[in-house]
């Protein structure tokens, strides 16, 4: 992780387990929880980046999400 200050709070975390069936939720746990969707989310983020920088555009569509979403999940899925 890197040492730049944390953009997503741990409250939505906190609530998302909750809402998904946890009794008690650790500030451990969110804040791991919390860690690791943003470092997900700072990745397709570069690549989403990339994908416009790519096309010589200045703004990220949602097109380049989607795909650099659809690259994560096939990443995620291929042996190492």
């Amino acid at each position: 992780m890197s040492p730049r200050e944390k953009e997503i709070p741990t409250a939505p975390i906190d609530r998302i387990l909750h809402q998904e069936g946890a009794k008690r939720v650790s500030e451990e746990a969110a804040k791991a929880l919390r860690d690791f969707v943003e470092e997900v989310a700072r990745s397709i983020s570069r690549e989403a980046s990339e994908l416009a920088k790519h096309a010589g555009r200045r703004t990220v569509t949602k097109e380049d999400v989607e795909f650099a979403i659809r690259r994560f999940y096939k990443r995620l899925e291929s042996p190492l």
